[in-house]
C-alpha cells in the first residue's frame, strides 16, 4: 500500500534501492508509521535492509543519508525509525530518542530520530 502511494504521487515519503546490474543490494521505505503507537512521531524510515552478499559496504548508511536529504528541502523533518540494534545508526547521525510499544509486541523497542 505505501510503495503504490508512493508510485502513484500520493504520498511525499519514498523508497530507495540499490542496485548491482539490476539487482537489489539493499533497500529501504520511508512511511507515516512502522507499526508502533507513538502516532506522534512520524515519519519513519521502515524495512532497512541489505544482502547478506553486500553488508559492511556502507550501502545502509548511504541509503539512510539519501532518504534524510531526499525529505528535508520538502519540509519533512525529523524523522524517526524503530529498531533493536544498538550503535549502528549512530554512526549515520541517528540519536536514541524513547523505548515505544509495537502494535502487538510484547517487549518496547528503540526508537531513534534524525534532526
Amino acid at each position: 500500500m505505501c510503495m503504490e502511494a508512493y508510485l502513484n504521487h500520493e504520498t511525499e515519503y519514498g523508497w530507495y534501492l540499490c542496485l548491482d546490474n539490476g539487482r537489489i543490494a539493499g533497500g529501504l521505505g520511508v512511511i507515516e508509521n512502522d507499526f508502533h503507537d507513538r502516532k506522534d512521531l512520524t515519519p519513519n524510515v521502515c524495512a532497512v535492509y541489505t544482502e547478506e552478499e553486500y553488508r559492511c559496504q556502507g550501502i545502509a548508511g548511504r541509503l539512510l543519508d539519501m532518504a534524510v536529504k531526499d525529505m528535508k528541502p520538502k519540509g519533512i523533518t525529523p524523522i524517526y525509525l524503530i529498531t533493536d540494534h544498538t550503535r549502528f545508526y549512530e554512526r549515520y547521525g541517528w540519536e536514541f530518542l524513547c523505548m515505544v510499544q509495537g502494535d502487538g509486541e510484547p517487549s518496547m523497542t528503540r526508537m531513534y530520530i534524525h534532526r
